[in-house]
């Protein structure tokens, strides 16, 4: 899914640049799905929010923007991990960890000063005592250092955390991968097993309580899309099977009708039998198995079904496209403007009309803002060519389907 870097050799001031082979877009369009779904998630109580998919399922966008973040991981660090190479690529997934750690400071005092804004401007002190920011204006002595060391987290500011230490995660889940597939599930497995069996999370600071997203338990479903990648990467097929399509199939259904007909009382019954949460809950912090199964089988639902699977390759210039390649920016764009407005549905007492047209207005403005990024993106592709680059195409074989569906149409 991810293309390879166009290379330049230089000759006396000409340079020849080689074309990258064509991206499977899939992966952008899912992940620019998720970043969609997590900001209108992200601002509660407007009517948007009871058609995403957390109201169809046990998982929600979050697990999915996991899962595609594994394989993106695989993609970008996966084949380079190598001997004489593996201190490099730790270094790299380190400085992502720090680039995301900076990113949710960013969201996370832009979100302060917007709740204290809105809280004096609007007079509207109940402001103060959403998302977990109390804590720290009670206690600011205490509560800035456990920002800075994400020892509290506001609400609504909880991925990035994760997903930062799950980057620092990344070289030895590499090398355990290089022994084995099965090593790396195995291990990987048994500290999401043990991790919610006994509630072993980072701890907060300020307040009683873990992480919200715990990292230990969520590194399964994102090894998981790194290994699967890197098998199929590796010339490996996913399992493909009648049975298994059925069972994933069933459960997806199982899952609908579960979560719809709010039938939640079954799992009563399940903590009945005695067998640990986090086998037979609905927790997102330890991720449940119910959660976990419910985005396997989705995805393997998505990639075992042609048309679905087709549907999801669009265009390198189609807006989903776009939006997905500059994730990581118009996930702080998005989370900035979802603070924007739940100061705004507040002061507003959650008017139906204005949260509405503010997530439709914040969505234009996430599209807006990811052809901005786009257009600075190709500009600084364009600059080498106008000191008198030659392009030269490469023809290369048909490229293997990164889903492992080859050449099937």
């Amino acid at each position: 899914m991810a293309s390879l870097p166009t290379k330049a050799i230089g000759a006396q001031g000409r340079s020849i640049s080689v074309a990258a082979p064509k991206r499977d877009t899939r992966l952008d369009v899912l992940r620019g799905l998720a970043l969609i779904t997590i900001f209108i998630n992200h601002v509660p109580g407007q009517i948007f929010e009871y058609i995403t998919t957390k109201n169809f399922g046990f998982s929600d966008a979050a697990e999915a923007f996991v899962l595609i973040s594994g394989i993106a991981v695989g993609l970008a660090y996966g084949s380079r991990f190598e001997p004489g190479r593996r201190l490099e690529i730790a270094i790299k997934a380190a400085k992502r960890a720090f680039t995301l750690y900076l990113a949710h400071m960013i969201t996370t005092f832009v979100t302060l000063a917007l709740f204290i804004c809105g809280a004096w401007l609007f007079h509207r002190p109940g402001l103060l005592v959403e998302i977990n920011i109390l804590a720290v204006l009670m206690n600011l002595k205490e509560g800035i250092p456990a920002l800075l060391l994400l020892g509290h987290q506001i609400g609504y500011n909880n991925i990035l955390p994760m997903y930062g230490a799950l980057m620092l995660m990344v070289p030895l889940i590499l090398l355990l991968n290089e022994k084995s597939t099965l090593l790396a599930l195995a291990v990987s497995g048994t500290v999401w097993l043990i991790a919610g069996i006994y509630q072993i999370a980072p701890q907060n600071m300020l307040l009683e309580g873990d992480w919200f997203l715990n990292p230990f338990s969520w590194q399964f479903l994102f090894t998981i899309g790194i290994v699967s990648i890197m098998h199929v990467k590796r010339g490996g097929k996913l399992p493909r099977h009648p049975v298994l399509f059925a069972l994933a199939l069933a459960y997806v259904i199982v899952s609908f009708v579960w979560v719809t007909a709010q039938l939640w009382d079954i799992g009563n019954y399940l903590a009945a039998l005695g067998l640990p949460a986090v086998l037979t809950g609905f927790d997102k912090t330890f991720l449940s198995l119910p959660r976990l199964l419910h985005v396997l089988a989705l995805t393997y639902l998505v990639i075992n079904i042609p048309a679905i699977s087709q549907a999801f390759r669009r265009p390198a210039d189609h807006p989903l496209t776009i939006l997905g390649r500059h994730s990581l920016n118009i996930f702080v764009a998005g989370t900035i403007l979802a603070m924007v407005g739940q100061v705004l549905l507040y002061i507003t007492n959650r008017d139906q009309v204005i949260g509405p047209l503010f997530v439709l207005v914040g969505i234009a403005a996430q599209f807006a803002y990811a052809y901005h990024l786009e257009y600075k993106r190709e500009q600084e592709k364009a600059r080498p060519l106008a000191v008198g680059a030659i392009p030269v195409a490469v023809h290369a074989s048909r490229a293997t389907d990164t889903y492992g569906q080859g050449k099937r149409k």
